[in-house]
């Protein structure tokens, strides 16, 4: 929890830059194709607020039509607005959190398309919206920037989901300090497509912000596109 605050508040530091700029700044394209970067916040804010939900034993969204349309509504504010409406909401979470029992933490919960998780693991999931949505803000914040530890542990989380997946090819991946990952559908034949790059690039790739961009397969082996997440 503490490095999710620290996570939103430097978004927060950031996004507020963007007031130099003007309301138009908000309404302006994000990274993310279709969505200005009112829609990123907007998502933020509204995302922290289902995380209440979820770790107060409630569906997650009251229906995936709900939670977009909530998102579009409040793409167009005010900057100021949406700050405002982001900070409150990560207060909210923050407030929420801090009044699970220790022992509550090991509870299993559900989020969205009835997939489960321990409660322990909420935070890092906000933290993932946060980190990888400041990014999509394209307001400077940019993969190479994502702290180490955050980047080696959405790897991980990233390969254990393609795990299995047999629209994913056996993959291995590899980082240039000799870190290694595999994932994708089971090899056949034992062989796996090696992939190297800087582990931010790798990440980016497998969330789906770059097309491949810093990561290459070897061997004259074919970079797969991967399934949406």
């Amino acid at each position: 929890m503490a490095t999710l605050r620290a996570a939103t508040d430097s978004l927060l530091d950031r996004a507020a830059r963007l007031g130099s700029l003007g309301d138009d700044a908000v309404r302006a394209p994000s990274a993310l194709p279709g969505w200005t970067r009112g829609h990123v916040l907007a998502h933020l804010a509204r995302n922290a607020d289902a995380l209440v939900n979820v770790l107060s034993g409630r569906p997650m969204y009251a229906s995936a039509e709900a939670r977009d349309a909530d998102i579009a509504a409040g793409a167009p504010r005010p900057l100021a607005e949406q700050l405002d409406d982001v900070r409150a909401s990560a207060a909210r979470l923050a407030q929420t959190a801090g009044a699970i029992p220790a022992d509550g933490w090991s509870a299993r919960c559900e989020l969205r398309g009835g997939v489960t998780d321990v409660m322990a693991r909420i935070p890092f999931r906000r933290l993932v919206e946060v980190e990888l949505h400041h990014v999509d803000l394209d307001a400077g914040y940019t993969l190479d920037q994502l702290p180490a530890d955050f980047v080696n542990r959405e790897i991980d989380f990233l390969t254990a989901r393609f795990a299995g997946n047999e629209q994913v090819p056996p993959l291995s991946l590899s980082a240039p300090d000799g870190t290694t990952w595999t994932t994708g559908a089971p090899p056949s034949d034992g062989d796996r497509v090696l992939v190297t790059g800087a582990p931010y690039a790798l990440m980016g790739w497998l969330a789906g912000r770059t097309t491949g961009t810093g990561v290459r397969a070897e061997g004259g082996a074919v970079l797969p596109t991967l399934p949406p997440l």
